[in-house]
């Protein structure tokens, strides 16, 4: 009877132990993978809602433009040379390059100060 008393006690103990390399892992992913990429998705968002017309604008297909007029979901954005106009849809913009300068140069002078 102690036998049987002895294995189910220590059932519970070699489940636990099974159990937590799983339980690490999935905190590893968390803290290495999905925190991270939550946190650039953010930042692109705030991107995305923070453009403003005659910004200079990198697509996710690589075009570059400036923004002629914004609309709710739609942008319409102005390419070089020959002036084309193209409609987008907000969420293809990939990089404000009006921006990134700005905050280059913000730290340029602060660094210069």
């Amino acid at each position: 009877m102690t036998n049987l008393y002895l294995t189910a006690a220590a059932e519970p103990v070699s489940m636990l132990a099974t159990f937590i390399p799983l339980i690490l892992m999935f905190v590893v992913f968390y803290f290495l993978l999905i925190r991270p990429q939550k946190k650039r998705d953010r930042e692109v968002q705030k991107m995305r809602e923070n453009i403003e017309v005659a910004d200079e604008i990198v697509t996710i297909g690589g075009i570059i433009g400036r923004i002629v007029s914004i609309k709710d979901d739609t942008i319409v954005v102005e390419t070089a040379g020959d002036r084309s106009k193209i409609r987008l849809a907000r969420w293809a913009i990939q990089q404000n390059i009006t921006a990134n300068e700005r905050a280059a140069q913000e730290q340029a002078e602060k660094k210069s100060k």
